[in-house]
């Protein structure tokens, strides 16, 4: 995937290569799977200057709390609300999917107060980074 630390790793290693990008293939339909599947797509090398705490709360057809920490290349998911958040996120399941899934532009989302934050909305472009594909 691009920007991956797989690119990285095969850019450095075999720089003499051709590398064909490609996506991950992953898509969330449900937050229970989302949030399962994170370390799999999460990028140490993209993550390695952020440290922050993000609490997910996410309602309507899927009601689930959740807090994700990235601490410099580590990550850690909790169920619940676990210490004190850089960034609160309040989301329509189905929203935030469909957000992910790029159906749904976050714009929007904002606007209508179907996706909330509380925080520095840049922290929500950092973990965007995190997670490339």
């Amino acid at each position: 995937m691009p920007h991956s630390d797989a690119a990285a790793h095969a850019e450095k290693r075999f720089p003499h290569k051709t590398r064909r990008l490609v996506n991950s293939g992953l898509r969330a339909w449900t937050i229970a799977g989302l949030l399962r599947s994170l370390n799999l797509v999460f990028s140490r090398h993209n993550a390695k200057d952020l440290e922050a705490r993000y609490h997910f709360t996410f309602t309507g057809s899927e009601t689930m709390r959740s807090t994700i920490t990235i601490n410099r290349g580590t990550l850690d998911v909790a169920d619940g609300h676990v210490g004190n958040p850089d960034l609160s996120v309040t989301a329509d399941a189905d929203t935030w999917l469909a957000f992910l899934r790029k159906e749904r532009g976050i714009l929007g989302a904002l606007l209508t107060r179907k996706i909330r934050l509380k925080g520095n909305p840049k922290l929500l472009q950092a973990f965007g980074r995190c997670f490339p594909g």
